[in-house]
Parts: structure tokens; C-alpha cells; sequence
């Protein structure tokens, strides 16, 4: 077969020569990658983390709350056929995230792709936010992915690649009320991504993030009900006209985690059925 020096590069940034047919599909396939996600035991994380392995990534799962909820996890997992370890570990500790990162590394093996996923949010009228309640939201939403991407980033220097991907929200882009907390970590989290991807491109190192929309997840199905005000109101200001499916995020997972999106650096991919596109519409329009 002959080959026309094609340059492919793998789902670390990594430069090979290639044969001129190799198909399109093949670019977003994960064998041989090793992924860590934060907050993966349940909700979007865990939509994202089961992508990533069902596209072939060998996974790592991060929880803090309980062992039970990691290994419960890890059983839904492990019924998908995914090759998937768990670690509990809190990652707006420096000291843990430089001690469970060595570990898993010498465990798993080397991390190709992070993904910065574990956040909370705490709704509550700026006047009434205790600095407490303040500093809680922002040290899980911006700081771990600082202090895990500080971490791990370190080692993709070294083997000359690497993906993170940092999960930011529309409230990286719009304010909402009793959320202010949330909207400054997700925001400053957006700025993060792009200085991440300023500094380490030259690494061949890919930093962008995903901002998900409004998601029917567990968390939401109190409110997805006929009448309820919020889930009217999400229906008609979201262009799709619905709420997103977990799994419709895995695609946008995928794709920055995989060769694909070996020139991406520094975007923030929302995943929001649209709504970020327009300012809305009259109720009943």
C-alpha cells in the first residue's frame, strides 16, 4: 500500500506519518488513552466519563462524598464493559491532588486526558452569602482545576502531549440571580482555559472546555414537571425547545479529548441547544 507522508496526530498532540486513506472516524478513537474525570460518579460527569471509555479510553474516576458512591459508579461502569479504576480523593487539596496523581500514574499508568469536572454550586442572594459559602464554590469550581491541571500537566510536558478540558457553564457567559459565586468560578474558569492553552500549546497540549445547558439529569427531574415555572421557562428560551440528554454531551467529550481536535486550543464548546445564540422569545411565540 502506498503511503503520501500524511501527518496524523494521535489523541495526545503526538506527530506520525500516516497513510493518506486513514479514515476520519479513526481520529476519535481513545485506545490506548488513559482519562482522569473529577466528579464522575453520577450526572454530566459521569455522561462525559462513559463516552471517553466507551470510545476507548481506559478511565479514572475521582469522587470525595463516599466510597459507596465511587464503587457504585464504578459497577455501572464496569456493566458497560469499560476498564475503569476509582479514587477518592479531595481536589481542592494540594496535597491530595499531588499525592493521588503520583499514585495514579504509577497505579493506571500515565494521564493523557483530564477532564475538570467536580463543582458545586450554592444559591444564595449575594447579601446574604456568607464569605465562607463564597470561598467554598470557588475553591471546588476554580481552584481544583487549577491545582489538578498544575498536577498532571507536568507529566504531558514531558511526553510531549496531552488534552484537559475544563467543564465551564453558561454562567461563564450570562449572570442568573443567587448564583454570583457559581457565575465568578465559571467565568474565571473560561479565562483559565484560554491562559492554560496560551502557556501550554507549544507543548503540543490542547486546553478548551464544554459549557453545558440546562441537562435532564436526577439533580433536574424535580423541576421537569407540566408547570412548573423553571422547566416552562427553560422550554421556551432554549431555540431546541427541550432539555439536553446526558449523553448528548459525549460527543463534545470525545472530540477534545481525540485527535480531532488537534488545532483546537482554548474555545469553549457549549452545549446548550442553543440557547446562548439568541435572546430568547415572548412566552407562547
Amino acid at each position: 500500500m502506498r503511503h503520501h507522508g500524511v501527518k496524523i496526530n494521535d489523541a495526545v498532540g503526538h506527530t506520525k506519518t500516516g497513510n493518506s486513506n486513514t479514515m476520519i472516524l479513526s481520529q476519535f478513537k481513545l485506545e490506548g488513552k488513559i482519562a482522569l474525570v473529577t466528579g464522575a460518579t453520577h450526572g454530566l460527569g459521569m455522561a462525559m466519563a462513559k463516552a471517553l471509555g466507551e470510545a476507548g479510553a481506559t478511565l479514572v474516576i475521582n469522587g470525595h462524598s463516599s466510597q459507596e458512591k465511587i464503587d457504585k459508579a464504578l459497577e455501572a461502569y464496569r456493566g458497560h464493559g469499560i476498564k475503569v479504576t476509582g479514587y477518592r480523593f479531595d481536589v481542592t487539596s494540594r496535597e491530595e491532588v499531588a499525592e493521588y496523581i503520583a499514585r495514579i500514574e504509577e497505579e493506571v499508568g500515565p494521564i493523557d486526558i483530564l477532564v475538570n469536572n467536580a463543582g458545586i454550586i450554592k444559591r444564595i442572594p449575594i447579601t446574604e452569602m456568607q464569605l465562607e459559602e463564597w470561598e467554598e464554590v470557588i475553591r471546588t469550581d476554580l481552584t481544583s482545576p487549577f491545582l489538578m491541571s498544575q498536577a498532571v500537566v507536568k507529566g504531558m510536558i514531558r511526553r510531549g502531549g496531552g488534552k484537559i478540558i475544563n467543564i465551564c457553564s453558561m454562567m461563564s457567559e450570562l449572570g442568573r440571580n443567587t448564583v454570583s459565586a457559581y457565575a465568578a468560578a465559571k467565568g474565571g474558569l473560561k479565562m483559565l482555559t484560554r491562559n492554560m492553552a496560551t502557556e501550554w500549546a507549544r507543548h503540543n497540549i490542547q486546553v478548551n472546555g464544554i459549557g453545558p445547558g440546562y441537562f435532564a439529569t436526577s439533580q433536574t427531574a424535580p423541576l421537569r414537571v407540566a408547570g412548573n415555572a423553571f422547566h416552562e421557562f427553560i422550554l421556551n428560551r432554549t431555540p431546541a425547545g427541550r432539555w439536553g440528554e446526558p449523553d448528548e454531551l459525549g460527543g463534545a467529550a470525545v472530540f477534545l479529548a481525540s485527535a480531532a481536535s488537534n488545532f483546537v486550543n482554548g474555545q469553549i464548546l457549549y452545549v446548550d441547544g442553543g440557547i446562548l445564540a439568541t435572546i430568547g422569545k415572548p412566552m407562547g411565540e
